[in-house]
């Protein structure tokens, strides 16, 4: 049986690309091995170039996979592979570049290279492409909650991006080939599933009278689904049906993450983001009313070309009014060929390093200020992690619908089903809860891991 081993750089999306192309060798009858262990006879290197690290990351991932075994079949896809085919098809043992379209032709371009023997560059320009790439994944591996991607690509041109020129404009997938994925893959077992894509928010730009929170009302019909989560959203695309759908269904998740990347006004414009601060603010206030105790995270780029202390400070206040419930926080990272890259007024990189820390404990604060809301709360929580002690005790651990991370005592046959959990014990990232009910029937019990099994597997995102 040929194999073929896997290793993905990046995003979330990336990682879904990946699920999507193992779907198209398993159906050609290869197994998938190990990248680190086994010696496979392809290898699928997904990139990334979201910063000038992603690209020097990918090299290095390529180059070992030649090591590894330099009979084999090397193919480098994603985003890098998109933008600079020319270096990756220079360093030697590189078989085959696909960018971030074409997917569906891997096999038949590494059939052809096992016959010739000749390297292909197959990456065509992303711009003139105007069609959602279809690629299925019917199932995730050691996953609770599916991925579905709905969109891809995108139109804003942030100047401290490179992605639309890696992904493309924004395209978006058929609605009803996405409601079809959602119904396999509730048939499947899932009960949550992931609205993700490059620029998810806007789903249906390029549609006719059809936008995410129309595609929202149509998954909420779908019997057997219990839990719709969008992955990211701008705060510019949350409008009046998308909070009326928000405050109307019974099945989406009480957790939006929309980026804010930045809370001076002076920064936000240098960076070509489509709000300002108070427009976002009234945004984040007409979500909570609509939707009481949702979970806000966010994302910030700390330290962007030309930020004061005064900026930063403004920031600080205004993040820290608005109350979010996590921040992923960033320090500014020059990416080449971006607007931003070739501003004036680059900061300093222990000033950075020293705000991103003033953030992440403003973050860590404002976190546990939420989670400590919840206490004496009941959720519903359906874990994805079950371990076993040396105790005897099977802990299990998932997200509720807000996403708080919640451990409880209970029984193997838990793993997976929907639960109901008192929160007892509210921490920064993990809090203690106790089981009061089961909502669903449940099998016998099966294995669950070890202490030792389980610290292979970290809970994923």
């Amino acid at each position: 049986m040929p194999s073929v081993a896997f290793y993905t750089l990046g995003c979330k999306v990336n990682f879904y690309d990946t699920e999507a192309m193992w779907q198209l060798f398993k159906n050609e009858g290869y197994e998938q091995v190990d990248f680190e262990t086994t010696t496979a006879d392809v290898y699928v290197i997904n990139t990334c170039t979201v910063t000038n690290t992603g690209d020097k990351k990918s090299r290095q991932i390529i180059r070992r996979a030649v090591r590894r075994n330099p009979d084999a079949v090397i193919a480098v896809t994603g985003c890098y592979a998109q933008t600079s085919p020319a270096e990756i098809m220079a360093i030697p043992g590189v078989d085959l570049v696909v960018g971030t379209q074409d997917r569906d032709k891997l096999m038949g371009f590494i059939a052809d290279i096992q016959r010739d023997r000749k390297p292909v560059n197959a990456v065509r320009n992303i711009m003139k492409t105007r069609e959602f790439e279809e690629l299925d994944v019917p199932a995730f591996a050691d996953r609770t909650r599916a991925f579905l991607k709905i969109q891809e690509g995108c139109n804003n041109f942030c100047t401290f991006c490179i992605i639309p020129w890696s992904r493309g404009l924004s395209r978006s997938r058929a609605p009803e080939s996405v409601l079809k994925q959602a119904r396999q893959l509730v048939e499947a077992g899932y009960k949550e599933i992931v609205l993700t894509g490059i620029h998810t928010g806007g789903y249906g730009d390029d549609l006719e009278n059809y936008r995410l929170a129309d595609l929202l009302s149509d998954l909420d019909q779908i019997d057997g689904l219990e839990r719709i989560r969008i992955s990211s959203i701008e705060a510019s695309q949350i409008d009046d049906k998308m909070i009326a759908v928000l405050n109307s269904s019974k099945k989406m998740c009480r957790h939006l993450h929309i980026p804010l990347q930045a809370g001076d006004d002076a920064i936000l414009k240098r960076m070509r983001r489509k709000y300002t601060t108070e427009e976002f603010a009234e945004k984040i206030a007409r979500i909570k009313e609509a939707m009481p105790s949702v979970a806000i995270t966010t994302d910030v780029i700390v330290g962007f070309p030309g930020e004061t202390e005064e900026q930063f400070e403004n920031g600080y206040r205004f993040m820290e009014r608005i109350g979010f419930a996590e921040m992923h926080v960033f320090p500014y990272s020059k990416r080449t060929g971006t607007p931003a890259s070739r501003m004036d007024d680059q900061v300093d990189e222990e000033v950075k390093n020293e705000r991103v820390h003033k953030l992440i404990d403003l973050s860590e604060k404002m976190q546990a200020e939420y989670s400590k809301g919840w206490v004496g709360a009941e959720l519903d929580v359906i874990p994805e992690r079950a371990v076993r002690g040396e105790d005897g005790i099977v802990r299990l651990a998932g997200y509720s619908d807000n996403y708080l991370l919640i451990e409880f005592e209970g029984e193997e046959n838990m793993y997976r089903k929907h639960c109901r959990v008192r929160l007892t014990e509210s921490g920064v990232n993990e809090n203690r809860g106790e089981l009061i009910e089961m909502l669903e029937p449940v099998e016998p019990a099966a294995p669950v891991a070890s202490v030792a099994e389980a610290a292979q597997v970290a809970l994923r995102a």
